[in-house]
């Protein structure tokens, strides 16, 4: 094997690896963002739900998120019941820093009537 495919070699696995490092990095954001948006649509799919107030509804999904280790907070959710149900919209931004730069993701879970 020469010199040359040698570096190449090692340069192909140095980008997979920081490859690796950043999904790490970024990937459990996402994963409880999911979490977050399936607790919305499971909460929006119950029909008991939309008899209760928005604020008992909204405290619900900030104590979902917080259990998730989502920095959502009571004034980023807004609950506004539509008829017989409820739509749900939520902010949050998550600061994520991979080798001195610095991400920011932004995610909106939503759901319900519109």
């Amino acid at each position: 094997m020469t010199l040359a495919r040698r570096l190449r070699m090692a340069a192909g696995l140095a980008v997979l690896l920081a490859l690796a490092a950043i999904a790490i990095v970024l990937v459990p954001p996402y994963v409880a963002n999911w979490k977050l948006q399936r607790y919305v649509n499971e909460l929006l799919d119950d029909p008991a739900t939309a008899s209760q107030p928005p604020e008992t509804v909204r405290s619900r999904i900030v104590s979902k998120a917080a259990s998730l280790g989502l920095p959502l907070h009571s004034e980023d959710v807004q609950v506004t019941p539509s008829g017989k149900a409820l739509r749900i919209d939520a902010l949050y931004v998550v600061h994520v820093d991979i080798a001195g730069y610095s991400v920011v993701l932004h995610f909106r879970p939503a759901g319900g009537g519109t």
